[in-house]
């Protein structure tokens, strides 16, 4: 089940994406817009700067901005970021794999082997949609 989390940040950086310019964009404004907690979305945008996919700009005329092209922003990245792990159980995850406790022989298991093909079409999907790909 997808985050509220990185739901959020998928709407945050889809309004900030159809921005006509570039200029800053208040938390507040994009909490107003996409009902969103402030509070709870100032932490997103924070994890989304800290990644490379913001900026920010203090003080009067302040806030968020993306510094990359739509374009160029893909889900599969967006969703690390955001969600952590792409895969549902760690025995099948690319990046944070982790053997599975109770199962002796990964090859064998039918969790396994249903995880793999969830992933595999999950990261087909997110790899081929970027930022752009949800603005049109």
């Amino acid at each position: 089940m997808l985050s509220k989390k990185t739901k959020y940040g998928l709407k945050a950086l889809t309004f900030l994406g159809s921005q006509p310019t570039r200029e800053p964009v208040q938390i507040a404004e994009i909490a107003k817009e996409k009902n969103i907690s402030q509070k709870f979305l100032e932490s997103i945008l924070l994890t989304l700067r800290r990644n490379g996919f913001l900026g920010s700009k203090k003080g009067k005329g302040g806030g968020y901005y993306l510094i990359k092209e739509p374009k160029d922003i893909q889900m599969t990245t967006v969703m690390r970021v955001l969600e952590g792990p792409i895969a549902m159980v760690p025995c099948v995850s690319l990046n944070f794999y982790e053997k599975c406790d109770d199962c002796p022989e990964e090859g064998q298991c039918s969790v396994h082997k249903l995880m793999l093909k969830v992933r595999d079409a999950n990261l087909e999907v997110y790899r081929n949609t970027t930022l752009a790909d949800l603005l049109s």
